[in-house]
């Protein structure tokens, strides 16, 4: 009798078909593709169809040919798989057991609401193609900053409100407490995978405010310490790692723009300490990071009279001068931008001609050169924080 032969009890072990082998799974959101060779020897008649469970047998699906794709699995979970043949005469015996195989959720980015409106957006960073709606902000105030998790994005606005999205599910934004130090228009965000951190401008005299909230719990800010020199406009968010944040460029009413690059260490507080200096002095640009790269994009000088398309960047780690990443494929500044670790997406602002845009586009983080167009946003939007599960400060 061939390997693999035998079934189940009451079937006919002697015409069932051989077992498959080589079975091996692609991990999904909330799903795994299994796929598998068909045996050689089909038994006693032609291969009907094959049956995958998963380890616990808890979990399963069927198929004329590999793969197939189980669904309803738990993300962030090990599975393994098996896989049976079946002819007229029954099932194989299973086959060897795949390696362990974890479904993950997508990368998203998730663009918050922004100048003039309350639409909340997101896009799968691993594809290209236009957003798609996520729910609604409880206000049409800029967000600005934005920090998160790998389960949970929080936003902050001038309105001085922590708002929060699940990225399990979509939605409208829920209150998560408020700011509590200087507030202003001009807010930015840095965080690992437990704690954010916000610098609030303020009006046009500038402030030094910082604070954190612990982004698994609700509540208001408290402080964390001081910027080293006040600012507003910064409009810099998430070039962080799991350990750093970095704050970078800005500008104050009566003052030139700057190009300082300022780092805190996230887990504890304190005042801000010099890292470096962009390339171009601006303000209102946007940052993606990797966890050991971050990236800075756009921005303008003091009262916009010139826009940049200019990405600089840096590796969190050390401290240095920014270094020349390539360019962005719009002029614009007022724009948000979040990643996957991997690839850096940058959303919305104003452009060149001063009107606002819905354009999208990304760069592979660890490479150098300029971008390429991701897509759209669902509405023109500017001065929206941006946020995503995967993003540089998650562990």
């Amino acid at each position: 009798m061939a390997r693999g032969r035998g079934g189940f009890i009451g079937q006919d072990g002697l015409n069932a078909p051989d077992s498959p082998t080589s079975v091996s799974g692609t991990g999904g959101d909330s799903s795994v593709s299994v796929a598998f060779t068909a045996p050689t020897n089909v038994g006693g008649s032609a291969i009907t169809g094959y049956r995958v469970q998963d380890g616990t047998k808890a979990h399963g699906a069927s198929g004329t040919s590999s793969p197939i794709n189980v669904t309803g699995l738990t993300n962030d979970t090990t599975y393994t798989f098996n896989v049976w043949a079946i002819n007229a005469f029954g099932y194989s015996a299973p086959s060897d057991t795949s390696a362990g195989v974890t479904p993950v959720a997508p990368p998203l980015g998730v663009f918050f609401n922004g100048n003039g409106n309350n639409v909340i957006d997101y896009v799968n960073i691993s594809t290209t193609g236009n957003a798609t709606d996520w729910g609604d902000a409880d206000s049409t105030n800029q967000t600005h900053g934005s920090a998160g998790s790998s389960t949970r994005g929080v936003s902050a606005s001038y309105s001085a409100d922590y708002d929060y999205i699940t990225y399990a599910s979509t939605g409208n934004a829920v209150h998560f407490g408020d700011i509590t130090g200087a507030t202003g228009l001009y807010i930015s965000g840095v965080s690992s995978s437990t704690r954010g951190v916000f610098y609030s401008g303020n009006g046009t005299t500038g402030s030094s405010d910082m604070e954190y909230i612990t982004i698994a719990s609700t509540g208001n800010g408290t402080d964390y310490g001081d910027m080293s020199d006040s600012n507003f406009q910064f409009m810099t968010n998430q070039v962080t790692s799991p350990t750093r944040g970095l704050f970078c460029g800005g500008t104050k009413s009566g003052a030139a723009d700057n190009d300082v690059i300022r780092y805190v260490t996230i887990a504890s507080t304190g005042n801000t300490t010099n890292f470096g200096d962009l390339t171009q002095a601006r303000f209102k640009a946007a940052g993606a990071s990797s966890n050991t790269r971050g990236l800075i994009a756009g921005g303008a000088a003091n009262g916009a009279s010139s826009i940049y398309n200019i990405i600089d960047y840096v590796t969190i780690a050390s401290t240095g001068n920014a270094t020349d990443f390539g360019d962005s494929t719009v002029t614009r500044y007022d724009l948000g931008g979040t990643s996957s670790g991997i690839r850096a997406v940058f959303n919305g602002g104003y452009n060149g001609s001063y009107a606002a845009i819905n354009t999208i586009d990304y760069v592979t983080i660890a490479s150098t050169g300029n971008a390429a167009d991701f897509g759209d946003m669902t509405t023109t939007k500017t001065a929206c924080g941006a946020i995503g599960p995967a993003h540089g400060g998650i562990s």
